[in-house]
């Protein structure tokens, strides 16, 4: 086994899958309404607090990405934002995209397929793939949403849904796609 930089920790995702990161290498993109006084740079001490707790006051090498998004949650809640953590159980249509991110479309669809499997393996009532919009703005390459835009979208949310009807595992299982 490979030995972990002394200023790293293990990003764990829900899939199993982990990566190291330092307290530098630490990206928070916040989706949504973002007020207006929450600048990038505080965002980025923020994190970096957080990175400190879990890595030296915990003394942790590995944190969940979700345990890691909730403690973000608290301290920003503490500077009077309110800010929610994802559910852990959403997909983020984005991040798949960006694992995809040089063979988009080739490698997105069976990507998109397999997480689909995953979710479904745990026998939930619900489903739900998020940041669809970006998503597709992501795989089309454009900035502003167009008519290839809207074409894409309504294939990704079509091949969820024969994916899901194919499925043997579905359960009578809800998909929503944001």
């Amino acid at each position: 086994m490979i030995a972990l930089r002394s200023d790293c920790l293990l990003f764990q995702f829900h899939t199993g899958e982990s990566i190291p990161c330092s307290a530098e290498m630490i990206c928070v993109e916040i989706a949504g309404d973002t007020p207006a006084r929450l600048n990038p740079e505080m965002l980025q001490h923020a994190a970096a607090s957080v990175f400190h707790y879990f890595k030296v006051e915990l003394e942790r090498e590995t944190v969940t990405v979700i345990e890691f998004s909730r403690a973000l949650e608290k301290v920003l809640h503490h500077f009077g934002f309110v800010i929610h953590a994802s559910d852990p159980g959403d997909t983020d249509l984005g991040l798949l995209a960006r694992e995809a991110a040089d063979n988009l479309e080739l490698f997105f669809f069976p990507r998109l397929r397999d997480e689909l499997r995953f979710k479904l393996r745990q026998s939930p009532s619900l489903v739900r793939f998020r940041g669809l919009r970006g998503c597709v703005k992501q795989i089309a390459g454009v900035r502003r949403w167009s008519t290839r835009c809207e074409q894409l979208q309504d294939q990704i949310v079509a091949y969820l849904r024969e994916c899901l009807s194919a499925e043997t595992e579905q359960n009578q299982c809800a998909l929503v796609v944001e």
